[in-house]
């Protein structure tokens, strides 16, 4: 009995102590912590807008009021614009950068199909980084608050350009040439660089930005896919009706060829300053296509082309077009194909002038 009163006697004088001592010492380190919460404000908390609340900090720290505060809460002063599954508004943020953001419709992220695609946007553009690829800075997935957060771009779409009279003639030649080679670069990047490789499923006009110096960076990733090796890939239709490969409509399986055939169909806009459907439908059929002139198929408000490397550039960028539109997917060119042959410094010279050129010389 004694030796039990002793033991109780050194549980309460020693273990006691130190377990009020442990307690007030962890009180201690949470207050602290929490004290440093308070003194950073600014600082974005995940817990505070839901874990899905992400931000890179290239250029200073962004937080989600710094967002709201921009956009006045997305006033309709700031609105640029619409991009896929939302309102697209510009926003001067406290560090001086301007951003676009993309911010999706509340109706529209009720519709599971929508909200899939602005995740899916989300989570291949914070995988990817390329100069033509247009750079995602961070995004908010909250139920009640969807948005992306983009560089902005400040000569819009290449389909708003190529349809603007004036705005059209800024886009001269050799702009015109970058404009497709950098397109050609971004896709061999996600197709050949890219483990596993991704597809775009949407390559259009409207999908393509232009900078300030008018230099092209692919955007909207809402249906990009990842390309697995292990699965048919056999999927819905997507994409923008007259860019989508004729083949989807058949065998409804997408592999890099579909996001080939839609280059091809960008490359000849480009050059024409409009959709080649007709153009299209022509040069399938042979016999039609040894009477189509090149000259005749390029955008009529440029000057004609008087620099001979220029001119060059314009037939290698056509003769590729074609072999992109070419009905056998199989009989396409790989991106890192059209890539490489673009990087040619010497291309082989013209054998005659663009007027006395056919569309069926450059078809073979």
């Amino acid at each position: 009995m004694m030796n039990s009163s002793f033991a109780l006697c050194i549980v309460i004088t020693i273990f006691f102590p130190l377990a009020t001592l442990v307690l007030v010492f962890v009180g201690f380190l949470l207050l602290c912590k929490l004290k440093s919460k308070n003194a950073n404000p600014d600082q974005p908390q995940s817990t505070k807008h839901g874990d899905i609340f992400k931000i890179w900090n290239f250029y200073g720290k962004i937080a989600y009021e710094h967002i709201i505060e921009a956009t006045k809460d997305f006033d309709m002063s700031y609105f640029i614009g619409i991009g896929g599954h939302g309102n697209v508004y510009r926003a001067e943020l406290p560090n001086k950068r301007v951003v676009a953001l993309k911010k999706l419709h509340r109706l529209e992220g009720e519709n599971p199909t929508y909200d899939k695609c602005f995740k899916n946007e989300a989570k291949i553009l914070s995988q990817i980084r390329h100069q033509n690829i247009v750079k995602l800075f961070g995004y908010c997935l909250h139920k009640r608050c969807m948005f992306l957060i983009y560089d902005y771009m400040e000569r819009g779409s290449l389909f708003c350009v190529l349809r603007d009279e004036h705005k059209a003639l800024d886009l001269d030649w050799i702009k015109r040439v970058n404009v497709v080679k950098s397109i050609a670069y971004a896709l061999s990047y996600m197709h050949h660089d890219c483990t596993p490789p991704i597809l775009h499923r949407d390559v259009s006009t409207n999908n393509i930005l232009l900078d300030s110096k008018l230099e092209a960076h692919l955007s909207d990733f809402g249906t990009a896919r990842v390309l697995d090796s292990n699965s048919s890939n056999q999927t819905q239709i997507a994409g923008t009706l007259g860019y989508i490969a004729p083949e989807l409509a058949y065998t409804m399986i997408v592999n890099e060829k579909c996001d080939v055939y839609s280059f091809g169909i960008i490359a000849l806009e480009t050059i024409a300053g409009s959709h080649p459907r007709e153009f299209i439908s022509s040069f399938t059929r042979r016999s039609t296509a040894k009477d189509i002139i090149l000259q005749d198929c390029l955008d009529k408000r440029l000057p004609p082309l008087a620099d001979l490397r220029v001119a060059t550039d314009i037939v290698r960028i056509v003769s590729i077009a074609l072999a992109c539109l070419n009905p056998n997917p199989k009989s396409r060119p790989l991106m890192k194909e059209v890539s490489q042959e673009f990087l040619v410094n010497n291309p082989p010279k013209l054998s005659r002038p663009l007027d006395n050129m056919s569309i069926s010389e450059l078809m073979n």
